[in-house]
């Protein structure tokens, strides 16, 4: 099939587009809440010509594109990165809680990457996907740096072992970069910097050293600081700011 006529899931379309999530589309396709054309559609899998002219509408509203939004949020500590917990736990979107940009409600925007519920610290969210994919990408995308305090006095043999890594699980747990940011007289902060993304990754490092995290907060993605933002607010990315995560 030539790259012109190909064809992608309604749901997907409808990701793509940032309108909404990928599971929150199946849902309201299910709900029969979608047509293509005037028609209701109902399988999440309908075909949808890339760059055609089908007219999707929801609940017979005709969707626009959404202007593309970028934005950087300090998470607090506690706060589980999902748009729907199914434990009922608080998740980062109540940090966008009666958000406006333009003088309109926030589009909807997905979490890139993530932290865990126990972690805080800088974390982009955005309404689209392929830039989500650039950023998050374990080979090509942007470092991202973390301080996090310890239970522990690490010494150089340890700093260097963090960053020649441990086997875990099947998979190379390491850090690039390991140093010693301050030390009182039980624990610490190190400033850990990941090249590659997986999960918990600091967590199940340190913890391979019998090291246990106290806290654990990302402050940097490239050269994005998380800087002075309070904690639980955002702020819009700037041009410059985009232009240094995708280079």
């Amino acid at each position: 099939m030539a790259a012109g006529n190909a064809r992608h899931g309604l749901a997907r379309v409808l990701s793509k587009r940032g309108v909404c999530s990928r599971s929150e589309a199946a849902r309201w396709i299910a709900a029969g809440r979608v047509s293509v054309d005037g028609r209701t559609v109902r399988d999440p899998e309908f075909p949808i010509i890339a760059g055609g002219n089908a007219r999707i509408a929801v609940d017979g509203r005709d969707i626009d594109e959404p202007a593309r939004l970028y934005l950087m949020l300090n998470k607090p500590r506690g706060l589980v990165t999902t748009a729907q917990d199914e434990r009922g736990r608080d998740t980062v979107y109540r940090c966008f809680d009666g958000a406006q940009w333009n003088n309109a409600p926030l589009p909807w925007l997905a979490p890139v990457g993530r932290l865990d519920q126990a972690s805080e610290g800088l974390l982009l969210f955005c309404n689209d996907p392929e830039w989500a994919a650039r950023i998050t990408d374990p080979q090509a995308g942007p470092d991202k740096t973390y301080h996090v305090q310890v239970d522990a006095i690490p010494d150089e043999a340890l700093l260097a072992g963090l960053v020649r890594g441990v086997e875990h699980e099947g998979a190379l747990l390491r850090a690039k970069v390991a140093r010693l940011l301050r030390a009182g007289e039980r624990n610490a902060w190190l400033e850990i910097v990941l090249d590659e993304g997986r999960n918990r990754q600091i967590r199940r490092l340190l913890g391979a050293f019998d090291i246990e995290v106290l806290r654990l907060v990302r402050v940097a993605v490239g050269g994005l600081l998380l800087g002075d933002l309070p904690k639980g607010q955002w702020r819009v990315l700037g041009e410059a700011e985009l232009a240094a995560l995708d280079a």
